[in-house]
């Protein structure tokens, strides 16, 4: 299924414009987002600090909502299950921070099932919760924004990829018409939407394939052998690039930067730092070189499916997942003029709280951090 973006100039829709949990603090309001997606169900909720927020608490659940969707085409009785036992949890964390400023939303798995909305309404009766499917360029966004902080001073063209359960989504931006020194806030300023404006950063492009690491690895199932699935994988997911107006550009290595978000790309990172428990400060804003990366790989490989399942690294609810997720990597890493990559453990959540307070005015116009 190949890759779909919406057609235009600038291929643009125009109306698109692990934290440990700490005391419920007192003074400003609290912000929940919840993400949704094929394989799991997390959620933050915080407060705006600052230019920044401050996480009061946290969620985070393996569900595999999307268990078996590539063949059906519909959300199973077990998967729906699941996710509802986790969104209880999450009712009950809103409820006992008394939160009332809140984004709920759900991706690709919702998407695409015939039955989401049967499964949505299951949600609100079950638990009172009131899941928004959005659309991928959102996604996408949203993504971008909580990257923010990590984009150096010294890029002019940039590259986020967000690598999810069911899609992975890959931004483009230009940011050669902004001073250095506001570059960072130039890209938070993308939470009023992808139209160019005078002087800021501009999305050249931005596209949605419908290839995450559980999909993916649905696709290829089928084949034993570990390592040529792998490569089968890797391949396939470069050929759904294809329409992606960068991919074939004569793109200078210099003042580029390639951002990654994704449980993929922070367990890579967590195995290259042989991380025996994983350590979030020491992950966000590492960068890695194409060799470091292509070397960890190269270790998992070796391992195969047991030793994968019982790398400490990896962990339990990643293992049968992280090669799906390191086909896509590699691919990305391959085609693109850097050998670096700057690791973000941010995302689709993080994009959310950004959002609300932004739009409620409640950050302080202050460096981002």
């Amino acid at each position: 299924m190949a890759p779909e973006r919406p057609r235009g100039v600038d291929a643009i829709p125009a109306d698109i414009l692990q934290v440990e949990p700490s005391a419920t603090p007192s003074g400003p309001a609290l912000y929940a987002a919840l993400d949704l997606g094929t394989n799991s169900c997390r959620m933050l909720i915080a407060q705006p600090r600052g230019s920044h927020f401050q996480v009061v608490d946290s969620f985070s659940k393996t569900v595999q909502l999307g268990l078996g969707l590539e063949s059906s085409g519909r959300l199973s009785r077990a998967s729906m299950g699941r996710t509802v036992q986790a969104l209880r949890i999450c009712q009950k964390k809103i409820e006992k921070h008394r939160v009332r400023r809140m984004r709920l939303v759900a991706t690709e798995a919702c998407r695409r099932a015939r039955n989401a909305r049967d499964f949505i309404h299951m949600v609100r009766r079950e638990t009172g919760l009131q899941l928004e499917i959005i659309r991928p360029e959102e996604e996408a966004r949203l993504a971008v924004i909580s990257c923010a902080p990590l984009v150096s001073p010294k890029t002019e063209q940039l590259l986020v990829i967000d690598i999810g359960g069911g899609s992975t989504e890959l931004v483009w931006i230009d940011l050669s018409q902004v001073e250095p020194e506001n570059r960072a806030r130039s890209i938070m300023a993308l939470h009023k939407g992808f139209k160019p404006r005078q002087g800021a950063a501009r999305v050249v492009d931005w596209i949605s394939v419908p290839l995450g690491v559980a999909t993916l690895k649905d696709q290829f199932a089928d084949v034993e052998d570990d390592a040529a699935r792998f490569a089968l994988m890797s391949w396939y997911f470069e050929e759904n690039l294809a329409t992606f107006s960068p991919y074939n550009a004569d793109n200078a290595r210099e003042g580029f930067q390639i951002i990654g978000t994704s449980g993929t790309i922070t367990t890579v990172a967590a195995s290259f730092l042989k991380l025996r428990r994983y350590d979030r400060t020491k992950v966000d804003g590492l960068h890695m070189t194409s060799d470091q990366i292509d070397h960890v790989i190269r270790e998992y490989l070796a391992l195969g499916p047991e030793g994968r399942r019982v790398d400490p690294q990896i962990g339990r609810d990643r293992h049968s997942l992280i090669m799906s997720g390191a086909a896509i990597l590699q691919a990305l890493m391959r085609v693109w003029p850097t050998d670096r990559l700057s690791v973000a453990d941010r995302g689709l959540r993080e994009g959310l709280l950004y959002q609300q307070m932004n739009a409620d005015g409640v950050l302080e116009d202050g460096p981002l951090t």
